[in-house]
This record gives structure tokens, C-alpha cells and sequence, in this order.
């Protein structure tokens, strides 16, 4: 959730000390513009940081709808001092925001090629502090949060198998979990998903398998009868999403979605125009 302390420490950033650039007198409009196309998203928060200011927001575009070139998703009015303090940060805020979101409808429309049914989810790869921005974002281009924190859902890593085994690392947190908190465990060999699933995993994550290696990981897992879920996670691009969507796997999770997508290019003027 986006606090007020969230954005006094964005604003504090940019302004510094001693503002000279945006001492502005009088009043005047502001429009927050795409300069390419896009997925609108961070509209809130742009909106917000306005808002902190007391500079009114009387337009703006919802979250995941397509803009084009020219056309204005933020409209503002207040005192220009405010206005052009405000710039910035909501420039930055949305860019980025819209960036994760396009990418993400690309990646979402890449897997709908092949199946409908295939989720687009992201990973705990965030910027620290914007995770909630980030998050958003990815909802707004189509995708799926995935865990939003650690406590949001016990993933079973290497690192948790290599000390105490796959059986032993599921049943350490079996124990140690709420009933309703679901277990999800990563595997690098296709043999070990059946394992996975038989000693408790309720989604199996085939990490870093190529397309071929997935699929036959799909198949052990429908062999073995189990209701798991399976995902696949690991250098998965937007190019290579309709291979692994062609695999059977219910999950394509990708850390690029919010640590590698472009900024949207956005721009923001002033007056009446």
C-alpha cells in the first residue's frame, strides 16, 4: 500500500534542499502524455503524488487500458510551484509502472497464442519500495502477483534441498506452515517433479528446464496422478513464452516482467493546450 511517507521521501529526493528550478508563481494545468505506445499503469500513484501536494487530478486513464502516442492519461490543475515539483516523480512512477505492464500483456498475448488457460505471473524481483507499484503493474498488463512476500506462500529452493533433501525440505515446512499456506517447490530435473508432488508439493516449479525438459516434466507429473500445479521459471522471455505455454504447465513465472521491462516514455506539460 502507497503511504503518504512513501511519497514525502520520493518528493524529499527529487526537491532537495533548496528548489529554485520550480519557484513558479501563479496557477496552471499540467497533462501527463504517452509518447509511444503502451499499457497504462501507476496511474494511482502518479495521481497521489499530486494529490500529496494539493494540486487536483481531474482526469486520468485506468490502469491497463491502451494508450497511444498523444494521448493524455493524467490531467492536473494547482499552483504551478506545486505542479512542476510534482512532474517528476509521477513521470517516473508511471513510466515505469506502464513499462512493467506492457511488457507484461506482451508476454500474456505471446502464451494466449498457444493457451488461454496459461498464467503470466511475476516474481519477488522488485525494486525495494516499489514492490506494490510493481505489482499493480503487473496485474494491470493481464499477469499474475505470484507470492507478494515471504510470508505469502513457503517456496522450496536449492538451497532449502541441498541441506536437508526434497522429501526432507517438504516435510521441515509441511510443519512448520499454515494450513493454508501452500508449498511450492522448485525442481531441475524432470524425474524429481513426481517426487515433489507425491511427498506434498501443491505446485512444482520446474526451474531453469528448457522447453523439451519441461514438457517431459509435465507428463511424470500427470503420470504420478497428483493435483499439482505446475510452473515453469527461469530465463523464460516474452519470445520463448508460446514454447513453454505449449508444454502443459498452468504457471509461467518471469523475473523480467518487473526487473528488466523498459520504461514507457511518458512526458508531461504544462498549459492549456
Amino acid at each position: 500500500m502507497l503511504t503518504d511517507a512513501d511519497i514525502g521521501r520520493w518528493l524529499r529526493e527529487d526537491v532537495g534542499h533548496h528548489d529554485v528550478t520550480n519557484d513558479v508563481s501563479g496557477e496552471t494545468t499540467g497533462r501527463l502524455v504517452a509518447k509511444e505506445s503502451g499499457v497504462a499503469a501507476g496511474i494511482e500513484a502518479a495521481s497521489a503524488v499530486f494529490d500529496y501536494l494539493d494540486v487536483t487530478v481531474t482526469e486520468r486513464r485506468d490502469g491497463g487500458t491502451t494508450v497511444e502516442p498523444g494521448e493524455v492519461v493524467l490531467r492536473v490543475e494547482g499552483p504551478a510551484r506545486d505542479v512542476l515539483r510534482a512532474e517528476r516523480v509521477a513521470v517516473n512512477v508511471a513510466g515505469h509502472a506502464a513499462g512493467i505492464a506492457t511488457k507484461t500483456r506482451a508476454a500474456v498475448d505471446a502464451a494466449r497464442t498457444v493457451d488461454d488457460s496459461v498464467a503470466i505471473a511475476a516474481t519477488r524481483k522488485t525494486t525495494p519500495g516499489l514492490r506494490g507499484v510493481e505489482k499493480r503493474a503487473v496485474v494491470a498488463g493481464g499477469g499474475d502477483t505470484h507470492r507478494l512476500d515471504l510470508s505469502h506462500m513457503v517456496m522450496i529452493k536449492d538451497n532449502h534441498v541441498a541441506e536437508m533433501g526434497l522429501a526432507g525440505a517438504i516435510e521441515h515446512f509441511q510443519e512448520r506452515a499454515s494450513f493454508a499456506t501452500q508449498l511450492d517447490v522448485e525442481v531441475e530435473r524432470p524425474a524429481d517433479a513426481p517426487r515433489a508432488a507425491e511427498a506434498g508439493a501443491d505446485i512444482v516449479l520446474f526451474d531453469n528446464m528448457s522447453p523439451e525438459e519441461t514438457a517431459m516434466a509435465v507428463s511424470l507429473l500427470e503420470e504420478s496422478d497428483a493435483d499439482t500445479l505446475a510452473e515453469a521459471s527461469g530465463g523464460i522471455t516474452v519470445e520463448t513464452v508460446p514454447e513453454y505455454a505449449a508444454t502443459g504447465v498452468d504457471v509461467i513465472s518471469m523475473g523480467s516482467l518487473t526487473h528488466s521491462a523498459p520504461t514507457l516514455d511518458l512526458s508531461f506539460r504544462t498549459g492549456q493546450q
